[in-house]
């Protein structure tokens, strides 16, 4: 099935034109905001070629794999056109009688709590990230290769070098140092508010205009207010409040001075509630985050490893990863890297274990042979729904023995401490560029193990015998 004949179905299984709202994706998932979700054949889109899997909280989201995702929700946003753009001018009355069905609707099927709405917002503002957090990460990973080669004398640090390492170093801050504007940009757009406003609120907490002679005070601690303190925590918070004080006063706010003076109000009150107090207090979430992380570690050591390691892949399969986006990026920001990707990558590595597992003892099953085959690549660069949705997880007892596999790997690094990644965006083998002080090998030592556990877990525990049964065909598969 094309991308193009891909979205023609999911449209048509999604009640057609009037009822999409919102289309957006993240690297693996085509993501729908619906008006009516009573409507949505799951089941059907389930069963086209290509998809992995549907999960339903406040989305419908569709899980077709890398790459694709994307060019599916490029042919549906083209497919939509201008009934798009309607469907999202409907009038007030409107809107809320669309908002109270689809909360019955939701509710009815998966008690969706606000938790998970909480977390719905901060996917919304991070996954349209990943690509230039991937690339920076990447760019960074390079970058510290070549200062580290330098730095041995394994490589001659001529001028050619050293501009080759600046050009980098300039390509990756692109991002990563005014990453606080575009947290703002996206934010304003999940909170319904104006997305410049959000992105200048983002380049406040920068202090571009505070003079190091006199500075602000961080009112908790007494202290010079430090530039992007409470980091894209505190931006998220700010356009929050943003949001909030901005549709308060244009809602009084005559006609003729609604252009100029609601956003200048709003901008400044909630600059100056920004500065006095969502920095000092996110800043102080943030400080608390680093300890927490450090301490559990250290504390826990090999069985936090484990652990971590071992859940990730139940997060990642009900689409709840991306909430630590936010911790990522903080740990980086604070230390130079987060220690605790390496760790939660191992999930991804054990799935990949098993998936061979399945390959060499389910061989006569072609079918699923060739699902394995179509998900191994991904699964390699760190992409886990492919072999969840297709494999492991129909399967039932292989996605437990992966996770149990991703565990061995998980504690392995854990025991070492202090291994971290310079980038958040990046898992699987494509980490190994960015791993922190070249402990790489640790890093890799990890992923091995996993890799290693989830295929003899899985070879001698996991594999249901009815899936060893010759197949042909994709309808004596799902006969199994």
């Amino acid at each position: 099935m094309s991308n193009e004949q891909m979205a023609q179905s999911i449209l048509q299984f999604t009640g057609g034109k009037g009822n999409i709202r919102i289309v957006s994706n993240c690297m693996t998932r085509v993501r729908l905001e619906v008006n009516d979700l009573s409507v949505v054949q799951i089941d059907q889109i389930k069963a086209l070629k290509g998809v992995f899997g549907v999960h339903v909280d406040a989305q419908v989201q569709v899980i077709v794999g890398p790459g694709t995702a994307a060019k599916v929700a490029a042919c549906l946003q083209e497919l939509l056109g201008d009934a798009h753009k309607a469907a999202g001018q409907a009038d007030k009355e409107t809107a809320q009688e669309i908002a109270a069905r689809n909360k019955q609707v939701i509710k009815g099927r998966q008690k969706v709590s606000k938790g998970k709405l909480f977390l719905k917002t901060i996917s919304n503002v991070f996954v349209p990230l990943s690509s230039a957090l991937i690339a920076s990460g990447l760019l960074a990973g390079i970058q510290s290769i070549l200062v580290s080669l330098t730095s041995t004398g394994a490589l001659e640090s001529t001028a050619t070098v050293q501009s080759i390492i600046t050009i980098l170093r300039i390509l990756k801050a692109g991002v990563l140092s005014y990453l606080v504007i575009h947290v703002g940009v996206n934010a304003a757009r999940e909170f319904k508010t104006d997305i410049n406003l959000g992105g200048a609120l983002g380049a406040v907490v920068l202090l571009t205009g505070m003079s190091a002679d006199n500075p602000l005070v961080n009112i908790i601690t007494g202290e010079p207010l430090k530039s992007g303190q409470g980091g894209v925590i505190g931006v998220v918070a700010a356009v929050w409040v943003l949001a909030k004080i901005r549709k308060f006063i244009s809602k009084r706010m005559p006609e003729a001075l609604d252009l100029v003076l609601s956003s200048f109000i709003a901008l400044t009150l909630t600059g100056l509630i920004t500065l006095f107090f969502i920095m000092p207090v996110a800043g102080l979430i943030s400080d608390g985050i680093l300890i927490f992380v450090t301490k559990l570690l250290e504390i826990g050591g090999v069985v936090t490893g484990f652990v971590l390691a071992s859940i990730w892949l139940p997060i990642v399969m009900f689409g709840l990863h991306h909430f630590m986006t936010p911790i990522h990026i903080e740990l980086i920001n604070q230390t130079g890297m987060t220690v605790l990707l390496p760790i939660l990558a191992q999930a991804g590595a054990g799935q990949v274990g098993a998936a061979l597992a399945i390959w060499l003892k389910c061989r006569k099953n072609k079918p699923l042979v060739g699902i394995v085959k179509g998900g191994l690549p991904s699964g390699i660069l760190g992409i886990g729904e492919p072999l969840i949705y297709g494999v492991t997880l129909p399967l039932g007892k292989p996605f437990l023995t992966a996770c149990l596999g991703a565990g061995v790997g998980g504690a392995f690094i854990a025991s070492f401490g202090n291994v971290g990644a310079t980038s958040q965006a990046v898992s699987g083998i494509l980490m190994l560029p960015v791993i922190a002080d070249q402990k790489w090998f640790i890093y890799a030592g990890g992923l091995l193990l996993s890799y290693a556990a989830g295929f003899v877990l899985t070879y001698f525990f996991g594999v249901p015998k009815e899936a060893e049964q010759p197949a042909e065909t994709l309808e004596e598969l799902e006969m199994q």
